[in-house]
């Protein structure tokens, strides 16, 4: 008897649900930041096995959106709950407000919901991780839960043996040796996304659309060259991206070129440009031209 099923991955910005994703999968093929709101899109990690196949939806942070894009990601994230065998709620501190709202959602769901209190390495103590889960199991009757470390992959196998449990008999959804649904062209947009997640400050990272315009396999030199638009908001957002003699933006070039040629297992020349599309994240046009409208 062969398993299969979908299993969705939910939680507020910035709680390590890409690291989680890619530590369930066993490879890199989300992005991850410090920073919140890393994740866009929602991304399908593969897990195989002779045996069963878990297929993982990594979800944007759910919070309540103020600008067109962010209010299109939080409706993204709150579809994948329907449509799912399984869900795992991650969580990286005791419960407020902020975890309540990504809660109300689980009203009515009939189906496994999975506690994943993430970041374990950082709390002081079993009592503190002890005292943060009570918080969460006062107030809704979770099918489990797993303190865990996504980061240092402690306990990530538990996840993976209690959901197999919960698997539901059912076909190959996806070839055995695919390990995300992602084009190379989206994965290469958003490994240069994560380089300026890491260099840059303030407002620039949420103000940011990566948008690859070109992809030439140039067998002269073995290796592809690869195009992509940076676009921005403000001109001023667009000088401190390039910086001081276009510093920034090479050490955002080199840094991303490694990432793509380690995570696609190519070689690949990289030019990057900069525009100013004033206020692209609240027109619908912008927005589906960058790949988040509907």
């Amino acid at each position: 008897m062969h398993k299969s099923g979908f299993i969705t991955i939910v939680g507020r910005p910035n709680v390590g649900k890409s690291t989680l994703l890619n530590a369930l999968i066993g490879q890199k093929i989300a992005i991850m930041s410090p920073k919140p709101q890393t994740t866009r899109h929602r991304i399908t990690g593969v897990l195989s096995t002779a045996d069963y196949q878990m297929i993982f939806v990594d979800t944007p942070g759910m919070h309540k959106g103020k600008d067109l894009l962010n209010k299109n990601i939080d409706k993204l994230a709150v579809s994948s709950l329907k449509d799912v065998d399984m869900v795992l709620f991650v969580v990286d501190r005791a419960k407020t407000a902020a975890e309540a709202f990504v809660m109300e959602y689980f009203k009515g769901l009939k189906k496994p919901i999975f506690l994943v209190i993430n970041k374990i390495d950082e709390l002081k103590n079993k009592a503190e991780i002890d005292e943060l889960i009570m918080s969460y199991l006062g107030s809704y009757e979770f099918d489990g839960y797993f303190p865990v470390s996504a980061k240092d992959l402690t306990h990530i196998d538990k996840i993976k043996e209690t959901l197999l449990n919960y698997l539901p008999e059912g076909p190959k959804y996806f070839p055995p040796d695919m390990k995300s649904d992602q084009s190379e062209t989206v994965m290469m947009s958003e490994l240069i996304r994560e380089k300026i997640l890491y260099f840059t400050e303030q407002e620039i990272p949420h103000a940011v659309a990566v948008v690859i315009e070109s992809i030439y396999n140039n067998q002269e030199l073995n290796q592809v060259d690869v195009s992509a638009l940076i676009v921005v908001e403000r001109s001023t957002q667009k000088q401190i991206l390039i910086g001081r003699g276009g510093e920034k933006m090479k050490h955002i070039g080199t840094e991303a070129r490694k990432e793509i040629n380690k995570v696609l297992d190519t070689k690949i020349h990289l030019t990057l440009w900069v525009k100013v599309k004033k206020d692209w994240r609240n027109r619908p046009s912008d927005l589906k031209a960058f790949g988040f409208g509907e």
